[in-house]
């Protein structure tokens, strides 16, 4: 549990400003206890989250469509795509996946270096999906016109539905990337205020909830990845 009753907390006497925040957090004045408030933010993340589902059974079920409706279309723009990139990004998510984990657990044991270090490198593999997908794979086809819709301008297409492919394609993981730099702010200001001493063992509740954020944000990739990359 992320809190615990501050009623029966006991604080070192002498200067207030020597203990850590996580120690002197007190919840809402609207809440009865601590563990109702953490219970309520979890609830509320978890209610967020299944908009977030739903958001890409959208793009799933499109996806699910087109493929029926031009088969040949979308196996040849998967043709394109180099799974090795799309299994490099994956291999790299699920990395920052376990760190954000034991970012948490670090912080629940009282860790706090190995807490910060663990969202660091959360955030490295964040940075490191997006240069990837940026540089070795949304620039070079982009530049020869692998694009969406009436932007699409390749001359060595093979299929008339093409461009209805790489709508799928930029569309989708468009939007998962932009969920992944929403998790590097997110994450990014996790840092910064564990640096401060803010989240500890009675109190790591926006940890959990960004946790929860990031696993969703993996989980996606995983299903997008065999979708885009291994059709074909």
């Amino acid at each position: 549990m992320a809190t615990i009753d501050t009623q029966h907390t006991s604080l070192p006497t002498g200067d207030p400003s020597s203990v850590p925040l996580w120690k002197r957090y007190k919840p809402g004045h609207h809440w009865r206890t601590a563990d109702d408030e953490f219970d309520a933010a979890k609830i509320g993340i978890w209610l967020f989250l299944a908009t977030e589902i739903l958001l890409f059974s959208g793009l799933f079920c499109a996806y699910a469509i087109f493929r029926m409706l031009y088969p040949e279309s979308i196996a040849a723009g998967s043709s394109y795509l180099d799974w090795r990139w799309g299994g490099l990004n994956t291999v790299v998510l699920l990395i920052s996946s376990f760190t954000m984990a034991m970012s948490i657990r670090c912080v629940q044991m009282d860790q706090q270096k190995w807490a910060r270090i663990m969202l660091i490198v959360t955030w490295l593999c964040a940075a490191a999906f997006l240069a990837i997908k940026l540089i070795f794979e949304y620039i070079p086809k982009w530049s020869v016109g692998k694009r969406p819709g009436k932007l699409f301008d390749y001359p060595f297409a093979t299929e008339p539905h093409e461009p209805i492919w790489w709508g799928l394609y930029y569309g989708s993981t468009g939007i998962h990337a932009t969920h992944v730099i929403i998790g590097m702010i997110l994450i990014g200001w996790l840092i910064y205020r564990q640096s401060k001493g803010t989240y500890g063992p009675t109190h790591y509740t926006l940890m959990e909830g960004v946790g929860l954020y990031w696993h969703i944000v993996d989980l996606v990739w995983i299903f997008l990845f065999p979708l885009l990359y291994l059709v074909h």
